[in-house]
């Protein structure tokens, strides 16, 4: 079964995505009410390889579905010597209906689940 984690704040709500086990755990980066994540860790959540991610978003923003400028965010982490792309909310759910692994599907599941219940309850 799936597990969800409602974080309220400042800004609205979150709803976090466990699976079974609960074996994946993820830092996310929260600005401006949405959260980013980097292909890694992108990677890390629909457990495939990051090359598989890499060739998704690049398919996503050459298809125009989302613009890569205005869904990419360069920041920069400690212990590394250059900036690192984060990606908006948008591009990960993009490539959550595009990654062809279990993790995958159980995200579309649940995304759609989610999405059917806010379109039901308003």
């Amino acid at each position: 079964m799936k597990k969800e984690t409602t974080i309220k704040g400042n800004k609205g709500q979150i709803v976090l995505y466990r699976v079974q086990g609960g074996r994946t755990e993820l830092s996310v980066h929260l600005e401006a009410d949405t959260l980013w994540l980097t292909q890694k860790q992108m990677a890390e959540l629909f457990e495939t390889e990051r090359s598989v991610i890499t060739r998704h978003i690049k398919n996503i923003f050459q298809s125009g579905e989302l613009a890569e400028k205005s869904n990419v965010q360069k920041m920069h982490i400690p212990g590394s010597d250059k900036p690192v792309a984060f990606y908006i909310l948008d591009v990960i759910i993009s490539v959550g209906y595009r990654v062809n692994s279990l993790r995958g599907t159980q995200f579309r599941i649940w995304a759609t689940q989610i999405l059917k219940e806010h379109l039901l309850k308003g």
